[in-house]
């Protein structure tokens, strides 16, 4: 009786064990008819509206056509998070925000690297702007864009692994003395701090305030004075032109489509399958529409 009694306490301890490897190998992949998360930014984000030009995910009056059901999230991190949370998930970041929490698909076979985006083969890639109104521009405002655009400032950019543009021009301190403040976009405010920073430890008593809130909303701020430079991670639009802004590209950045880690279905898709599960058309991960 007794070993009886062992033997099925010994079966029943197998099977639970079995039970709980089973539960975790489901919660960290997916199969193909697992149902595709779709994550996209808000309205009103710069990343959006470029993931959408570049993916033609629109209608033919150019309308953003994004699926319904598609989670929209406010901010780049909350992207990333999202994703890294959910193995069934999808969605698009800055290529300078990637981290290890989630991985960059390959898009038409191309990883998504600033080397791939500067040497043309990646070509999910977009400007960074910054808009404010120059007439207006206060004296250390102005001196911090020479930073932005000189040697310096783009060897920042390109540290902080985004594609710098061309510049010749060295800066040299000015030791002035007052607050630059910039809003705007989520994806250009990681390496707009960068450049803020740097800039501070040339010039101690400036004090460069950046906040984000998403493209629409810099250029919002930038026409309304409530900051002296604005940030979009999109073309500035000729309706923001036409209010007095003036704008100057400070970079050049990739968008990254990303998904879970543990989703190895999603690794490598194309353009077309982007563009599908983003209008709703491809819904499960076996990627048939």
């Amino acid at each position: 009786m007794k070993l009886k009694k062992l033997t099925a306490l010994f079966m029943v301890a197998v099977m639970g064990m079995t039970m709980i490897t089973g539960c975790g190998s489901s919660d960290e992949g997916i199969t193909k008819d697992t149902e595709i998360t779709v994550i996209s930014r808000e309205e009103g984000s710069g990343t959006r509206d470029a993931f959408v030009e570049l993916f033609e995910i629109t209608d033919a009056d150019g309308n953003d056509i994004t699926v319904a059901t598609a989670e929209q999230n406010s901010s780049t991190s909350v992207v990333i998070t999202t994703v890294k949370d959910n193995p069934a998930a999808i969605g698009y970041i800055s290529l300078g925000s990637l981290n290890d929490d989630i991985k960059a698909v390959k898009v038409d076979g191309v990883e998504a690297t600033a080397e791939n985006v500067k040497n043309g083969t990646y070509k999910v890639s977009r400007p960074f702007n910054v808009a404010y109104k120059e007439d207006s521009l206060s004296q250390v405002a102005a001196d911090f864009m020479k930073y932005v655009l000189s040697t310096q400032g783009q060897a920042v950019v390109t540290a902080e692994g985004y594609i710098a543009i061309d510049v010749t021009d060295d800066y040299v301190s000015s030791n002035l003395s007052g607050t630059v403040k910039i809003s705007g976009s989520t994806s250009v405010a990681p390496v707009m701090k960068v450049l803020a920073e740097e800039y501070e430890g040339l010039n101690p008593n400036v004090d460069v305030q950046v906040s984000e809130g998403g493209s629409s909303a810099g250029m919002t701020n930038a026409i309304e004075g409530v900051s002296d430079i604005g940030m979009a991670s999109r073309a500035v639009k000729d309706s923001e032109i036409a209010k007095g802004l003036t704008s100057a590209q400070i970079a050049i950045d990739g968008i990254a489509v990303i998904v879970n880690e543990n989703n190895e279905l999603g690794e490598t898709l194309t353009s077309e399958q982007i563009k599908g599960i983003y209008k709703g058309e491809i819904t499960k991960w076996s990627l048939e529409d």
